[in-house]
């Protein structure tokens, strides 16, 4: 990484797996502590990410950290604070998908989307700013669906991933006074664990052949969404808050055959 050097510490939700992973090892190699957050039902070993990190010469702590309630993001936040003694930069990965026709939608299919993937992130944020004692840097992942197009069966997930971006705007302005700046990054077709479920995502096949259709000839992978990631969040990008970087391979701006 060029520029100025990176310190701090981070939390990162989803860690165990895809883009949060990927973050992680990302932020090690800049030489950010990270604390990450998983959750029990998730089958990836968190594990797996604390020994990525140490390998790339980092420190990581896994916490257990349901971010559809409360208490997970706030003792994910204070665990870096209590581990690390400070808490600079948040970046928002955990996310759900499931597919639902608008007529399978349910109320609590609705609220359990919108819980995780768009709430789970101001709760995210709100609990890391409260312990941010100077600058600092939050990071959102949306997707190119509903951040850039819709997706038939999958309102509720679009929904969600759309309004991170106003979240995102609001918190820069409003936060700027104290030097946070508030980021997203929309990952157009990542391989990972969530797009490789082929029952509510394209699954394996389906990616192979959406590569195809993208101006770069391939999906793109985690790390790729990573370095985007660790950009946003370093004082490179200081003059940068309130903004959306497509990190797509040119997938939204080819022009349809």
């Amino acid at each position: 990484m060029t520029g100025q050097p990176q310190r701090g510490a981070a939390v990162i939700t989803g860690g165990a797996s895809g883009i949060g992973r990927a973050t992680a090892v990302a932020f090690a190699e800049a030489g950010i502590d990270t604390v990450i957050g998983y959750h029990t039902a998730d089958p990836h070993d968190p594990r797996e990410t604390v020994d990525a990190v140490l390998a790339a010469g980092g420190r990581c702590l896994a916490v257990e950290a349901d971010v559809a309630g409360h208490e997970g993001p706030e003792g994910l936040a204070q665990a870096a604070v209590d581990t690390y003694g400070r808490l600079d930069i948040a970046v928002a990965a955990a996310g759900i998908l499931r597919r639902a026709p608008l007529a399978e939608l349910s109320d609590g299919a609705w609220d359990d989307m919108l819980g995780v993937d768009l709430t789970g992130v101001m709760r995210t944020f709100r609990s890391a700013v409260a312990r941010m004692t100077g600058p600092g840097a939050l990071l959102a992942v949306s997707s190119i669906a509903g951040g850039v197009y819709g997706w038939g069966e999958h309102a509720h997930y679009a929904a969600a991933k759309a309004g991170v971006l106003g979240l995102v705007r609001s918190l820069a302005v409003e936060l700027a006074p104290r030097g946070i700046r508030a980021n997203s990054v929309i990952p157009g077709l990542i391989e990972t664990p969530q797009s490789l479920d082929a029952r509510n995502s394209l699954g394996p096949e389906g990616l192979r052949a959406a590569g195809a259709g993208i101006p770069a000839g391939r999906v793109g992978r985690p790390e790729e969404v990573a370095a985007a990631i660790r950009f946003l969040c370093a004082p490179d990008a200081s003059y940068i808050t309130g903004q959306q970087l497509v990190v797509d391979g040119g997938l939204t701006v080819r022009f349809p055959d």
